[in-house]
């Protein structure tokens, strides 16, 4: 049974993120602790994300023509640019263009490349931006534990 101290968010402040004594993020995963194939930590999904936004403002801006800052329809079109490489790159390269940047790699919790229906429902939640602002113990968004991934250091 899941209990409230294995969900957080960044509204219950850092402490309820932490691990007990010789505990790490991704010990119930079977991944390191550090290093190669170790949960990737949140400065890192921060830069990655904050990348892969740029970049799909800028694609939006110059081949959908979409106006940079304002309302209506066409401020959705740096999200479907979002939502388009994520689903052609993350079941291809297992990486977008941020993750790829720092370091970072999306795999199924079982240590194989996530599959298309797994990326497409955690493209789908991530969208909705809700879940990925809520983690577990792992730093793994809902977004992730939903489609069974997790965002690993390459």
């Amino acid at each position: 049974m899941v209990d409230r101290r294995d969900v957080a968010s960044w509204l219950d402040g850092p402490r309820a993120r932490t691990q007990a004594a010789g505990e790490y993020a991704g010990q119930g995963l079977g991944l390191p602790a550090d290093g190669p194939g170790s949960i990737a930590r949140f400065g890192r999904r921060l830069v990655a994300i904050c990348v892969d936004w740029a970049l799909c403002q800028l694609i939006a801006v110059a081949l959908l023509h979409a106006p940079l800052g304002s309302g209506g329809a066409g401020s959705f079109a740096p999200l479907l640019v979002f939502a388009v490489e994520n689903l052609l790159l993350l079941p291809t390269l297992g990486a977008t263009v941020g993750q790829r940047l720092v370091g970072l790699m999306l795999m199924n919790v079982d240590g194989r490349r996530a599959s298309l229906v797994q990326v497409a429902l955690r493209t789908f939640l991530l969208c909705l931006a809700v879940p990925a602002l809520i983690w577990d113990r792992d730093g793994r968004g809902l977004h992730d534990r939903a489609a069974a991934t997790v965002l690993v250091r390459r």
